[in-house]
């Protein structure tokens, strides 16, 4: 049966998915592809307007912020909102985001886009603020109300480790109980009925890094031979997770695209955070370990191995798993107007006769070729 890419795809989208599934470009051209301005990259402003289409966005957003930050000087407000006007930056903070949602009275999902877009993670119902500013956004409640509210909560304990299989189960359990919630005083008592239940860290995308690591960090699973010694986080990240991408921090030389590409890229500390369960886990990293391993990390029969397979079916296979596992974690699907995505999803498209990540890593040479370390 045919699954339909227009429920992910935009008429633009979908033209630069169809052009990568054509198979027509050699690794210097994808380079030149991205490099030349050819994709036209869907924006936070875009996504903003297509949310909230009307003419005084500009002066509610600013109206809003100013209320909200008062030791802030009016220009520098104005300036802030401007510029996500403009599509010159977005966002880098969840609440600005779920400011913006409230200012523009955009409903739960519309504010979960918009996280996503600028955070990586839609709403996330065991990060204790993600509910309670959903609960105000779903009962038209205001930013004022829902962040007085959240103050006036005891913290959650923080969690020693990573919940394990219940992960997802409490997620879905606790996103039920509050959404059948209709009264601040009910709201609180399932706040507090809960309080052991709650995590910033989102679980499911931390299972898929942990499976994904160990099939690097053990290359006696399948990577190497019986004999080898376990890989260090300095030695994935040098041999896997690197794939050529520039590692020094002097960015004035970069394009825009080439900022977009480097931004966020994986590095050993950043590993370490994560193991360590201080930092979540980014989607790039996710899309990363997606690429390098191939998603062969279960040791199953897969379709997507098989020979008569076109270059455009391993594709679209690719394309509904890893949403799948997007999807799984709360991250937004793939998007071929995105630098990244685009990028990973030309991975997609290796020869038999070579490996995603080396497809990868011939693009990142040539869009990096100007560049001295």
């Amino acid at each position: 049966m045919t699954r339909p890419l227009e429920i992910h795809l935009t008429t633009r989208a979908a033209a630069e998915y169809d052009y990568l599934s054509s198979g027509a470009m050699t690794p210097e051209m994808a380079a030149n592809y991205l490099q030349g301005g050819c994709i036209e990259l869907r924006t936070f402003s875009e996504i903003l307007r297509d949310q909230y289409p009307y003419p005084d966005i500009r002066a509610r957003l600013t109206a809003f912020f100013q209320a909200c930050e008062t030791n802030t000087a009016t220009a520098s407000v104005a300036r802030k909102v401007q510029n996500w006007l403009n599509g010159r930056n977005q966002p880098t903070s969840r609440e600005d985001v779920f400011r913006i949602a409230f200012a523009l009275d955009l409903s739960e999902g519309q504010a979960s886009l918009l996280l996503g877009q600028c955070t990586e993670y839609g709403i996330h119902y065991r990060d204790p603020k993600d509910v309670i500013y959903a609960w105000f956004l779903r009962n038209d409640g205001s930013y004022e109300e829902a962040h007085t509210f959240y103050q006036s909560l005891p913290p959650v304990p923080r969690l020693k480790d990573y919940p394990q299989a219940d992960g997802v189960r409490i997620t879905r359990e606790l996103q039920s109980v509050f959404f059948t919630i209709h009264t601040q005083e009910n709201l609180r008592r399932a706040y507090l009925d809960n309080i052991d239940k709650f995590g910033q860290l989102h679980v499911r995308a931390y299972h898929y890094f942990e499976k994904y690591m160990k099939q690097l960090t053990h290359p006696d699973n399948g990577w190497g031979g019986a004999d080898e010694q376990d890989y260090s986080i300095e030695k994935v990240m040098e041999q896997y997770l690197s794939l050529h991408m520039p590692s020094g921090r002097n960015r004035t030389r970069y394009s825009v695209t080439q900022k977009l590409l480097k931004r966020n890229w994986p590095n050993a500390t950043s590993l370490k955070n994560i193991l360590a369960h201080r930092e979540d886990v980014p989607r790039k990293l996710l899309l990363i370990l997606y690429i390098v391993t191939e998603n062969a990390v279960d040791g199953e029969y897969c379709e997507l191995d098989e020979d008569y397979l076109s270059l455009q079916d391993r594709l679209e296979d690719h394309w509904w798993v890893l949403n799948a596992i997007l999807t799984d974690c709360g991250m937004p699907t793939l998007d071929p107007r995105n630098a990244t995505d685009w990028l990973v999803l030309y991975a997609l498209t290796a020869r038999e006769d070579e490996s995603m990540s080396e497809r990868m890593t011939q693009v990142i040479d040539h869009l990096f070729a100007d560049i001295q370390e």
